[in-house]
């Protein structure tokens, strides 16, 4: 075994000093995390259009690329569709690497040495998260009854960035705390703020104000490490109230579900994955505005997909206090229906039903579609998008949340006699490219990938689906052009440049590598 990396050692020695019973675990996992961590940064050397990658060759034998420098790194087969961890090593000028983080340092390209940090951590992090894993389905493992509960079998993350868990700014204490895979309670701090010095959007309900003051809720960490340090300034910290809210994490971490009731979205000004997240001012404003518009549009899918309603929204001078009430997914589910996040259904028996799967795909790209002809382009990746299940197992609608990363088409609207909505500048478009990267690299090259594991099995799935689809521009740009996706690797070698794609192989047109 090779030896660990800064981040997996100083991973190693917290978790002796907080949870010591983990550590056999957590080393035992690094060797899987490590190769789970490379096969995602391959695909993105493969696939995304680095500047410094001067050729490309190979097929089912493997892959060489040819650096401007004059090396080679050679590896496995790259199926830019795989979420399995099949590549335990390449070559960089025959010197083997079997740690990703190891390997970008030895590339030495630009912005090389901080990416490269990142990866040890999301390497040591992933190893931490698979460390007090249980035997999902096995002997005595109850089926999960709520949402909050699918969310945390999601133990891996994204499952093609190779950022897929790092938390940098997350000591392993507070990972074991807040973290929704090793199933905490957390207890959310409700900060009193004068209603005068607050946004609001929507309503605000009655059981989270104080008299004339607002209570907004707080992840934690957030007043730890970001409101504290504000001090005595715009963000000066007034003494919490004694109340709290018991929640559960969802997938995204900021995100948390109470027990009975609304879905609670708080600032967590922390980087996760690829960028520091935040619920801007424009999008608290704009909540109200855009859950009514997402209700709107979504009764005209004729019941095949739900948006959940925005219930209210705060801000209190800053994004970094803010707070957003959602209403749960479960609102959308029938008598024996479950409501399940598309990313955790590879822990489910659909991917292996090539039957179901192409139900999905026909659910969902029927929706994104028409919702894309009308003007309006999710952000539909596997946390945004979950889908009703029958109690037999079978698709039978979809719900879509989080409308902040959206994009509307004035001009296709108006075709279809909609208002454009009063939303922020940055979701306005009439760039079909745009709509559709926004569309297809989160759905087809993100959530409809991501559940059916391989290239061959999207494949199957999307000719199923498509089939009987009405055939639009956009359809003919997903049957004809290579599928968008986001440069994942590229973006974090590229900081501050925004989101830069890559150009696919059409599942639908090559077959898989």
């Amino acid at each position: 075994m090779p030896r660990p990396t800064t981040a997996e050692a100083e991973i190693a020695e917290e978790l002796a000093a907080v949870r010591p019973a983990l550590l056999p675990a957590y080393t035992g996992a690094l060797p899987g995390a490590r190769a789970a961590v490379l096969t995602r940064l391959w695909r993105g050397l493969t696939h995304d259009p680095l500047p410094w990658v001067a050729g490309r060759a190979g097929g089912r034998s493997g892959v060489v690329l040819r650096l401007a420098d004059g090396r080679r790194l050679e590896g496995p087969p790259a199926d830019p569709y795989a979420t399995d961890a099949r590549v335990r090593a390449v070559r960089l000028d025959g010197a083997e690497y079997d740690d990703p983080a190891r390997l970008m340092a030895g590339l030495s390209v630009p912005h090389s040495g901080a990416f490269a940090a990142e990866l040890a951590h999301s390497t040591a992090s992933l190893a931490l998260s698979r460390a007090g894993q249980r035997n999902f389905g096995g002997p005595g493992d109850a089926a999960p009854a709520r949402d909050w509960e699918w969310e945390q079998r999601v133990v891996d993350g994204h499952p093609f960035h190779p950022n897929c868990r790092s938390r940098p700014g997350f000591s392993v204490a507070e990972q074991l705390a807040y973290g929704p895979e090793h199933r905490p309670v957390v207890e959310l701090g409700l900060l009193p703020v004068p209603a005068r010095e607050c946004l609001v959007s929507g309503v605000w309900p009655e059981w989270l104000r104080e008299g004339d003051r607002v209570l907004v809720p707080v992840h934690p960490w957030q007043a730890a490490h970001v409101l504290k340090r504000a001090g005595e300034g715009a963000l000066a910290v007034r003494p919490p109230t004694a109340r709290t809210l018991t929640a559960h994490p969802l997938m995204a971490l900021r995100t948390l579900a109470l027990p009975e009731g609304p879905h609670v979205k708080t600032a967590l000004s922390a980087r996760l994955t690829s960028s520091v997240r935040d619920i801007s001012l424009g999008s608290a404003a704009a909540s109200a505005v855009l859950s009514d518009f997402g209700q709107a549009v979504a009764e005209r899918t004729d019941g095949l997909l739900r948006v959940t309603r925005t219930l209210g929204a705060v801000a209190a001078g800053s994004p970094d206090l803010t707070a957003l009430l959602r209403e749960s997914p479960e609102a959308y589910a029938g008598p024996g229906e479950r409501v399940v996040p598309v990313a955790a259904l590879a822990l489910t028996d659909l991917p292996r039903s090539p039957a179901r799967l192409a139900r999905l795909a026909r659910l969902a790209l029927t929706a994104g579609l028409r919702l894309l002809d009308l003007g309006v382009a999710l952000e539909a990746h596997g946390q945004n998008l979950l889908v009703v299940l029958s109690p037999d197992g079978e698709p039978v609608r979809l719900v879509y949340r989080d409308l902040a990363d959206l994009r509307v088409s004035p001009a296709r609207l108006a075709r279809h006699g909609i208002p454009v909505p009063d939303v922020p500048a940055r979701m306005v478009t009439d760039d079909a490219v745009a709509l559709r990267r926004k569309l297809f690299g989160s759905l087809v090259a993100g959530a409809l990938a991501g559940t059916a594991g391989s290239g061959a099995a999207l494949r199957a799935a999307l000719e199923d689906a498509v089939r009987d689809l009405p055939r639009t521009a956009d359809l003919a740009a997903l049957l004809d052009e290579p599928l968008p996706a986001k440069a994942l690797t590229l973006m974090r070698l590229s900081p501050g440049a925004g989101d830069r794609w890559a150009d696919l192989p059409n599942p639908l047109r090559c077959g898989t590598r």
